[in-house]
């Protein structure tokens, strides 16, 4: 099983990225998937959390995850190193949207932020985040199974645009 971690705040999108994961794992990809927000009356701004399960067999845990195979920080004020004890295992990875290079071995970073800006216009990165995130966690999600999600789960009108800035992060990869 796949367990994956989104961080991010209210507005930037992280819980439509858990979304759009779980409906490319569980639709197009024939998965069993779960998808869902730690969040109360929080306000625009304010810290979110979603997570998701894949897995080739039904999930029936439904707690919020602690070990992850996949951290992503939409916002990178909120990673802190000590979250690295949450992942998994040695090969477990944190993605984060960021400008800063990180040496780490298990943080990655890609400036999905001037992506979104130079492809739909706006600072929501949440696609790019699930473009770059496709890139690692391959046997969590297939390439296409994302774009056929992000076709099915948005307006036509934004959703080429939001397939492009996620193929941008998938081919471009990070710093």
């Amino acid at each position: 099983m796949f367990e994956i971690r989104w961080h991010g705040r209210g507005g930037q999108g992280s819980f439509t990225g858990a979304k759009l994961l779980g409906v490319a794992a569980s639709i197009y990809d024939e998965k069993f998937a779960q998808a869902f927000p730690s969040f109360g009356p929080e306000r625009r701004g304010a810290p979110v959390l979603g997570f998701n399960r894949i897995s080739n067999e039904k999930i029936t845990d439904r707690s919020e995850l602690t070990k992850c195979d996949y951290i992503v920080f939409l916002d990178d004020t909120l990673f802190d190193e000590s979250v690295l004890s949450d992942l998994k295992n040695e090969d477990a990875l944190i993605l984060i949207n960021t400008q800063r290079v990180f040496s780490h071995k298990n943080i990655r970073g890609i400036d999905a932020t001037k992506i979104a800006l130079e492809i739909l216009g706006i600072p929501i990165s949440n696609t790019v985040m699930l473009g770059y995130l496709a890139r690692y966690a391959k046997e969590a999600v297939r390439y296409q199974a994302c774009m056929d999600a992000i076709r099915a789960s948005m307006k036509p009108s934004i959703a080429e645009k939001n397939i492009e800035a996620f193929k941008c992060a998938y081919e471009q990869g990070g710093l």
